[in-house]
């Protein structure tokens, strides 16, 4: 198997872990609901379709993880390990689309159908289990996502840590060119500390990751990384450096900004105190800044 599809399953079994990782909400009395919840619900695979593993399966990359770290995630063997050998992706397609545009149709009446279209020939796969793929189906499609405005203020210092960018002033250069400075900025959301913060000619993900190795060699690493979707922070570059440090990710909705909302009166703040004090003709680099 390839080492770029390798990473892709390894960073999916993280992301199905990664809320145990983070530690779970009232939501889950235990991580064996917890399991129970995923395996029900379905992981996108790197292939872009839903897979369903059961709960073991997902307890076991757990441990995995627990004991190896991202690199016990890593598959070892065959690709689809933990799918349903029976139930192919092309199959699970066929039976959800007629459980998404026939909710009546029972688990017997998409068996009888896949059997007379020519999808399953007899002795292939049983009813059962097309009827125990129906429930799990079942119980994702019921689900509703409710979204907690709420749900990263957390009350304790390095559980979440929020990270912005804002536009700064211009700089003329020693040479007399302009430059447009963009200000890179972590702040805990508990306790409302700066934890990083350096100032920037561009916004871009390597300036932060910049901020943020500064920002964990200082104080630790969080337990959740919180920002919007834009370029620089959402990649598969941040995707493999959170699960290889042991955090994870969390991405605003849009439209829904209370969950910037620290790290952007906190920028405010700054551009009516510190920004507005400045004489930019005093300044004619970064360093000098």
């Amino acid at each position: 198997m390839k080492q770029e599809k390798q990473q892709e399953i390894a960073l999916m079994r993280y992301g199905a872990i990664a809320p145990i990782i983070a530690g779970l909400d009232e939501r889950y009395p235990s991580k064996t609901a917890f399991y129970t919840e995923i395996s029900a619900k379905g992981l996108m695979g790197p292939d872009g379709k839903l897979h369903h593993y059961a709960p073991a399966t997902i307890e076991k990359w757990y441990l995995d993880y627990q004991n190896h770290g991202f690199e016990g995630l890593v598959p070892k063997g065959r690709s689809d390990a933990g799918m349903s050998r029976k139930l192919d992706e092309e199959l699970q397609e066929r039976i959800r689309y007629f459980k998404t545009n026939y909710p009546r149709m029972s688990a017997a009446a998409i068996y009888r159908q896949l059997k007379s279209d020519g999808s399953v020939i007899n002795g292939q796969v049983s009813e059962s289990t097309v009827s125990r793929f129906v429930k799990r189906l079942q119980s994702e499609l019921r689900q509703t996502p409710n979204k907690d405005m709420r749900r990263y203020e957390r009350p304790h210092i390095n559980e979440v840590w929020c990270g912005d960018s804002s536009v700064g002033p211009r700089l003329t250069d020693s040479d007399g060119k302009k430059h447009r400075i963009y200000i890179i900025a972590l702040i805990d959301d508990a306790s409302r500390f700066i934890t990083g913060i350096d100032v920037f000619y561009h916004d871009n993900f390597i300036n932060l990751m910049s901020v943020m190795k500064s920002a964990i060699a200082k104080y630790g690493r969080p337990k959740v990384f919180n920002f919007d979707n834009g370029k620089s922070y959402k990649n598969r570059q941040m995707e493999l450096l959170a699960a290889r440090i042991g955090t994870t990710l969390s991405y605003c909705q849009p439209y829904t900004p209370t969950g910037k909302a620290k790290i952007e009166r906190w920028f405010r703040t700054m551009k009516d105190q510190w920004m507005a004090a400045l004489d930019m003709r005093d300044f004619h680099s970064l360093e000098e800044l």
